[in-house]
């Protein structure tokens, strides 16, 4: 009753609005503090001094007026900060979870664009050797690499100088190259770029975020890419060093399954196109990055057993006779007790199984163990159809390349009963380009770039399809188009 009293007689020193105000405040403890320091003052002093306390005290009063608006803006600032941080722990789970390098970039790319409200991003690496700024992955440039010298735009400037740069407006920049607007029909409004530090300072990429959405990136945006880009050049350098140790194990495994195969030049390169092809089928299959490169290994293994098979029966130019025949099935044995003594990572440990289980069927006819259905790994179910499409389509000894219509009534008849039914039709989606790519073991070359490009908007079904329907017409542009190839080893 007191306050309300006081603030009714002296309504010209602080009205009933502003007395609210005061009382909803974030934090009150120093609001309170002068408010009583003032009130004490008002009671204790004489009616003849109340002009010199109004005089005194007025400028104290109005700050009080102002603090309610200052605290939100305090407060704001904090539920901003907080938000920001919470991000920058979403960012480092993320990132720390990823091991493979381009899926890794997409992460942090995401993450970035989403944090700073920004339209795109992009991740560059520095090729020291080459003295040049790449990324395999950029928002609205997606599938293929880019590639620029340190002399050339924004990022390069960044690189070389180390500096940040935050640019309003790009386009009276004279450092900006606009040679990618013009190409792909963007239009770059502004631009923050910061560079990408190792633990030795040294500068290993850029990150380059374009068009804020609400407006111009701010300094605390330059303080969250900073903070992102020390976190992922980290991991970035992790998944790297991770890169060139699954390259080195590749190649030694890609050389000893080559080596295998050179035994009969005749089937030279069929571990090779086996691993493509069961890596197109797990990737129309939705398998992860991991799983795949598990299915690779063991694609490259499978036939390693053949090491124990005699080389006059392996090749051989008549067909096998029956203990022949039961000969050569040894070597998935062989195989898995090979596999078996290599040391494996606890991530590949599946590599001896899934490469000594293509040969076996669903319907349990199959060999070594005549496993049944799911009983078969999921791997080896795909390297079976892989390894049964090789066969059908290579030059053996005792066989040419068989014709098409026929590999599709074997695939076709096999479904279910020998054959995961669902895999084969994972298969089917494969696009024509990269068939004819594994079948020319990937040497583009002498391919025309045009008729790969007309071949990848159809798939292996609607070859299918077209072969099997007599209301399709056989001549059709992109039927020649494959059989052009497919018959060009005859």
């Amino acid at each position: 009753m007191l306050t309300r009293l006081l603030f009714w007689k002296k309504g010209e020193l602080y009205n009933k609005d502003n007395m609210r105000n005061l009382f909803s405040s974030r934090d009150r403890t120093e609001d309170f503090t002068n408010f009583n320091f003032i009130y004490r003052r008002w009671r204790e002093a004489p009616m003849s001094d109340s002009s010199n306390f109004i005089n005194t005290d007025f400028a104290k009063i109005k700050k009080l007026e102002e603090k309610p608006h200052k605290y939100e803006q305090e407060l704001q600032r904090t539920r901003n900060l907080q938000e920001r941080l919470r991000a920058l722990v979403t960012v480092i789970r993320n990132i720390t979870e990823e091991l493979y390098l381009e899926p890794l970039l997409w992460r942090i790319m995401d993450e970035v664009k989403r944090i700073l409200k920004a339209d795109r991003c992009t991740v560059f690496l520095l090729d020291e050797e080459k003295k040049e700024l790449w990324s395999k992955v950029a928002h609205g440039i997606e599938g293929y690499e880019i590639r620029f010298p340190l002399s050339k735009g924004i990022a390069g400037y960044v690189a070389k100088t180390g500096e940040v740069l935050n640019i309003s407006n790009c386009y009276q920049d004279p450092r900006f190259n606009p040679e990618i607007d013009r190409k792909t029909g963007y239009r770059t409004r502004n631009i923050l770029c910061v560079p990408m530090r190792n633990k030795l300072g040294e500068v290993v990429g850029v990150f380059q975020v374009l068009n804020k959405l609400d407006g111009a990136f701010t300094d605390d945006d330059v303080e969250m890419l900073l903070l992102i880009s020390t976190i992922a050049a980290s991991q970035i350098e992790n998944a790297q060093l991770y890169e060139e140790q699954r390259k080195t194990f590749n190649s030694l495994i890609e050389t000893l399954a080559s080596t295998i195969d050179a035994r009969d030049p005749l089937t030279a390169g069929h571990s090779r196109r086996i691993m493509l092809y069961a890596d197109e089928i797990a990737k129309l299959a939705n398998f992860s990055i991991e799983e795949r490169e598990i299915l690779r290994t063991a694609a490259l293994l499978h036939d390693i057993g053949k090491i124990g098979v005699r080389e006059s029966i392996l090749t051989k130019k008549s067909k096998l006779t029956p203990s022949e025949y039961e000969h050569i099935k040894s070597h998935v044995v062989y195989t898995r007790a090979i596999l078996k003594k290599i040391h494996f990572s606890w991530k590949f440990r599946q590599v001896p199984q899934i490469a000594s289980s293509h040969h076996e069927k669903m319907n349990g006819s199959g060999y070594p163990e005549g496993l049944k259905g799911d009983a078969i790994p999921v791997g080896g179910r795909i390297l079976a159809i892989a390894d049964l499409f090789d066969a059908l389509t290579s030059k053996r000894h005792y066989a040419d390349r068989m014709k098409f219509e026929k590999v599709v009534q074997i695939l076709e008849q096999g479904a279910d009963l020998e054959y995961d039914a669902e895999l084969i039709e994972a298969f089917k989606r494969i696009p024509l380009d990269r068939l004819v790519l594994i079948l020319e073991d990937e040497n583009s070359q002498h391919l025309s770039q045009d008729d790969l490009h007309f071949l990848s908007h159809y798939t292996l079904n609607d070859l299918v399809q077209t072969l099997q329907n007599s209301n399709f017409p056989k001549d059709q542009l992109f039927v020649q188009t494959f059989m052009k190839y497919y018959f060009r080893q005859y």
